[in-house]
């Protein structure tokens, strides 16, 4: 068997892998009708998630529409067969548990996959191989597969895993799943992806979803659930300097009865500490920080990814949209800077006009000054353009009405990535995926 598989079968764990782990967060990406909602309903239905009466609804599970109608839950949708918006699901194992987002295929609501995996440890990106052709040899695959991996891969999601689907359907199983099995690997090794593992799966028959499929004798690897939990969580946002985007400022009084004021919001990057020094973008003012809060109880730090609140021994001027970073490290600010762009709009990105940029929680007038290219999703190559249109990429620079404290979208989420509305229509027009800042 290919060396393919072994690593395949390193990535989903082994028996000896710890019981109590992080909860994955991931979503099913792809093309329409690849079988999302219907890999979620057999994940629900096979770790026992559902309850009685969604249980009668499914029978035996061998109706793929109402499998998907576990996950559809918008009339419209259970209506056209569909998935518009981004339901989410939960459901556990004894390894771990999971927070599935189920993302629409169709163009027109790629935005709500770009929500979906803008908070994802895993994306699980399905293959329908009914839809392919396999007269040249090696299948070509669809744009919205190769759309949804690359967005994924921009987003900076963890792990990205390939589920090829509906392999019952063919003749010739195997062979049908390494030829896509190659397709994806090069087309992965192109865009820069190190796929988390391929997988061979038919999530209406259950085959290799949560068990092995018994059908398949030549596949060795992990099934899809046991590679999942298996998977990394968690952003690893705790190098670097502290980096805290201020979101509600609460007032009060301490127990002698002096008024006091708790920053709050969600370390974006480092840790703090009491006692530490911090400096507040942009008036460039500096405290100590005299307390910490976390749920309610007073504690000595907190780190990257949790919510704290923060009382200074200073009465300084801060409200939400500020960020606050230590002292002694500098944060990097710049007005202008370079981007990925993926655009979402059904009006195109147009360069020189206004828009609303939201960092943080800040809001900031903004334009784009210049389309460097975009991207062709099947040549993976640049190419020049004045204007991104529908479900498009590109890279542009920004300008800024003011100076924001930037970071790498690569480096970090919070502070490299912010969404680009239209102040008429106020429709989320584009994420934003800072590259560097531009250098005076």
């Amino acid at each position: 068997m290919r060396a393919e598989h072994d690593m395949l079968a390193q990535a989903g764990g082994t028996e000896q892998a710890p019981t109590q782990l992080p909860a994955l967060r991931f979503l099913t990406a792809g093309s329409v009708d690849d079988g999302k909602s219907t890999l979620i309903g057999r994940l629900l239905l096979d770790s026992r998630a559902l309850l009685a009466d969604q249980l009668d609804a499914v029978g035996h599970g061998s109706d793929a529409s109402l499998l998907a109608q576990l996950t559809d839950g918008l009339e419209a949708e259970r209506e056209q067969g569909i998935t518009i918006d981004v339901a989410y699901r939960y459901f556990a194992t004894p390894r771990r548990k999971f927070i599935i987002a189920d993302a629409p295929g169709h163009e027109q609501y790629t935005r709500n996959m770009v929500t979906a995996a803008a908070g994802s440890d895993c994306a699980v990106v399905l293959v329908d191989v009914t839809k392919l052709d396999f007269g040249q040899g090696r299948p070509r695959l669809l744009p919205q597969t190769r759309r949804h991996a690359l967005l994924a891969h921009l987003l900076r999601v963890r792990s990205i895993v390939f589920a090829v689907n509906k392999l019952d359907a063919v003749d010739d199983a195997r062979g049908v799943f390494e030829a896509v099995r190659d397709a994806l690997l090069e087309f992965a090794a192109v865009a820069g992806i190190v796929p988390a593992g391929v997988i061979p799966i038919s999530a209406l028959r259950a085959d290799n979803v949560a068990a092995p499929g018994e059908q398949w004798p030549w596949w060795t690897g992990p099934t899809l659930l046991r590679l999942l939990e298996g998977l990394p969580a968690g952003e690893g946002a705790g190098d670097g300097a502290l980096l805290l985007p201020v979101q509600y400022v609460a007032r009060g009084h301490d127990a002698a009865g002096h008024p006091r004021r708790v920053f709050w919001g969600r370390l974006a990057r480092g840790e703090v500490r009491v006692g530490q020094r911090v400096r507040v973008h942009s008036s460039g003012q500096t405290a100590q920080v005299l307390e910490l809060w976390q749920a309610g109880e007073r504690v000595p730090e907190v780190l990257a990814g949790s919510s704290a609140g923060l009382v200074l021994d200073t009465h300084l001027d801060i409200s939400r949209g500020d960020w606050i970073g230590d002292a002694g490290q500098a944060q990097a600010a710049s007005s202008e800077f370079d981007a990925t762009l993926a655009w979402l709009d059904r009006d195109p990105a147009v360069v020189g006009r206004k828009y609303w940029i939201r960092h943080g929680h800040a809001w900031v007038a903004a334009r784009i000054v210049e389309v460097h290219g975009r991207l062709d999703i099947h040549s993976l190559e640049q190419v020049q353009a004045q204007t991104l249109g529908p479900n498009e990429i590109g890279r542009v620079r920004v300008q800024a009405q003011a100076e924001l404290p930037l970071a790498a979208y690569a480096d970090n989420r919070v502070a490299g990535g912010m969404i680009l509305v239209d102040p008429h229509s106020h429709r989320t027009s584009g994420a934003l995926l800072v590259g560097a800042a531009a250098q005076a």
